[in-house]
């Protein structure tokens, strides 16, 4: 599997819009890698894991036609992570060429947001687009890929999702907006192998553990997910979605996690799983 990371920046992206603290000051004059979009993914430019409202400029600055693309999958209804209102304009006179539905996966409150949009804009989205409630540990296929929600430790008023999707032989898990796993996700991947892992470091050199997580979260989980069987010393280990209250640039990042062999996601990244 291709990995192509299109944004790593938690909700209010790096240098923040509306923001002069130490870190979004020199994230603005050094640029380069520490220009952060809002969190999205792209795997063998196929399936989506989140749509946010940088959607469109990650499609222009990768050169990505999202037409091309078979699903979206959402971890949960947060901004940042689901931001319906650009699925519009997937329908003539706005868009040309699609000739089926775009499959759109999700918990319940991503359905909603997306129903009560088409309701208040008085839209019949059908055409362009069909939205399916997902249960978290059912299996969904999509092609040669098979995708599977589990559940995250994050917004307990919604079931958020992180993602385990397979390829064949090869195996990746995506747990960005979570803290350490709720022990029912802990037992569904036991024994799991993964070749592949991209954790969430919205808190960079700070602790979270309860909604999200910093550097010495992901020790945490890496050794909870080492002790039961999900990876080891050949697993890819990729930290992304951080905040500037984190706290480090990305070449901060890059010195913090060197010893430990993780690798410091940012927007272009692309890596083979």
């Amino acid at each position: 599997m291709k990995i192509h990371y299109l944004g790593t920046a938690a909700a209010e992206g790096i240098p923040a819009i509306f923001c002069a603290c130490p870190i979004c000051t020199k994230a603005r004059a050094k640029g380069e890698k520490n220009n952060r979009t809002r969190t999205q993914i792209i795997i063998d430019e196929t399936i989506i894991i989140d749509f946010p409202p940088d959607s469109l400029i990650h499609a222009q600055r990768h050169s990505i036609n999202f037409l091309d693309c078979k699903a979206i999958f959402v971890t949960h209804s947060h901004q940042d992570h689901w931001y319906p209102d650009d699925l519009l304009f997937r329908k003539p006179p706005y868009s040309w060429g699609a000739e089926n539905p775009l499959q759109i996966f999700g918990n319940r409150a991503v359905k909603e947001k997306l129903d009560l949009l088409a309701l208040h804009k008085d839209t019949d989205l059908s055409l362009s687009i069909k939205m399916e409630y997902i249960h978290p540990f059912t299996t969904i296929e999509i092609g040669e890929y098979h995708v599977t929600p589990l559940l995250a430790t994050h917004d307990n008023r919604e079931q958020c999702y992180i993602y385990m999707i397979e390829k064949e032989e090869r195996r990746f898990l995506y747990a960005h907006d979570t803290g350490q796993f709720p022990e029912i996700t802990n037992q569904f991947i036991k024994g799991i192998y993964f070749d592949a892992i991209s954790m969430d470091c919205t808190m960079g050199s700070s602790k979270d553990g309860k909604n999200h997580m910093g550097i010495v979260d992901n020790h945490e989980l890496r050794k909870n997910l080492q002790r039961i069987g999900c990876l080891d010393n050949k697993t890819q280990i990729i930290i992304s979605h951080f905040s500037h209250n984190g706290g480090l640039l990305h070449e901060e990042l890059q010195d913090s996690v060197k010893k430990d062999g993780y690798i410091v996601a940012y927007d272009g990244m692309v890596i083979e799983c």
